[in-house]
């Protein structure tokens, strides 16, 4: 099959992204886009507006297990920003893509991967508007997005607002993706229905978005718990002045003890040490929770409350029939040792 060079690369993309704005800038450096969006114009007739950047890497060897397809990692160079806004109740607006293509790379590859850029933009209703590509030894993808929000600059949740008495809520379950990757790459065993929601967790992630969006006002602190359970908490513990947080229960798949026994593996391992669950975790005060809830409701948003912050010197617990025992602050860092 024909190699593509860097210009029929570009094009195809654009073929895919179905966006009249690329149409015009073919062979162009810059976009300029208009504020078309509704939030946006809502947002400017109110006079409350913040436009907010986060970019986000992917590389193949670390972030992609083997099994994954390309329009898979596509789609979730895309999420991975999604996600983070939208732990902050930050809509995304628009995005670049940078991206760094092996020469082995086939025209079918490459088209696998315009559809799963295609695929997120049309899911997460974020417009691609261009980026640009070079070759690499392996797949690389940076997303740089723009995210806009009514919410005041001191509202948007940051990573040291958690206070002792605040409650800590999470967006879902725990334990399918850290399953799922072990079922892929050290081949344990699992049935047959829990093994595929597990790889699925890790091979097609589905963010709680709404969750972000809709509760984000009610939050004191927040993060998308993409490097996993233990050290998403320690970040808010550390974050934050003088609190621990004490984790009584966490929300997982019903299968998940016994795929833990059948692999003599620890289920809290499973629960806290995994990453890429895209789930978000916040603490919100006592007095916001209630209206959080009914507004959680409203929307039909779950809400798992996981437990509470104390006063402390930023420390994660883990009570288990009235014993707190300390965890780990382990999760997915690179460069770590």
């Amino acid at each position: 099959m024909k190699r593509l060079n860097e210009r029929e690369i570009i094009d195809l993309f654009i073929s895919y992204f179905n966006n009249p704005l690329l149409d015009k800038v073919k062979g162009d450096d810059l976009v300029i886009s208009p504020l078309n969006n509704s939030v946006i114009k809502q947002a400017i007739k109110t006079n409350r507006i913040n436009i907010v950047l986060k970019s986000d890497m992917l590389v193949e060897s670390t972030d992609a297990p083997k099994i994954m397809k390309p329009w898979q990692i596509a789609r979730k160079s895309i999420l991975a920003c999604v996600s983070d806004f939208a732990s902050k109740g930050i809509q995304p607006y628009a995005c670049l893509i940078s991206i760094g293509i092996p020469r082995k790379y086939s025209k079918k590859d490459i088209i696998d991967l315009a559809a799963g850029f295609s695929l997120a933009s049309r899911e997460y209703k974020v417009p691609i508007l261009g980026g640009d590509t070079n070759e690499s030894k392996e797949l690389i993808i940076d997303c740089n997005m723009v995210g806009i929000t009514s919410l005041s600059r001191n509202k948007i949740p940051s990573r040291n607002g958690a206070k002792a008495g605040d409650l800590i809520v999470t967006s879902g379950k725990f334990g399918y993706t850290s399953s799922g990757l072990k079922i892929i790459l050290s081949h344990l065993h699992a049935e047959k229905k829990f093994k595929a929601k597990s790889i699925s967790s890790v091979t097609f992630p589905k963010p709680k978005v709404e969750f972000g969006f809709r509760l984000a006002k009610y939050f004191s602190s927040s993060i998308d718990s993409s490097d996993g359970l233990s050290s998403s908490l320690y970040e808010l513990a550390r974050e934050s002045n003088k609190v621990d947080l004490i984790i009584n229960k966490i929300p997982k798949p019903k299968e998940l003890c016994h795929f833990a026994s059948l692999n003599s593996i620890s289920t809290e391992d499973l629960l806290f040490f995994g990453g890429e669950e895209y789930e978000t975790v916040a603490t919100i005060p006592r007095s916001n929770f209630k209206k959080m809830l009914n507004e959680a409701k409203k929307h039909r948003i779950h809400v798992f409350h996981i437990g509470e912050v104390l006063t402390g010197r930023g420390n994660v617990l883990y009570e288990k029939e009235g014993i707190h025992k300390l965890v780990r602050d382990k999760g997915f860092v690179h460069f770590a040792k």
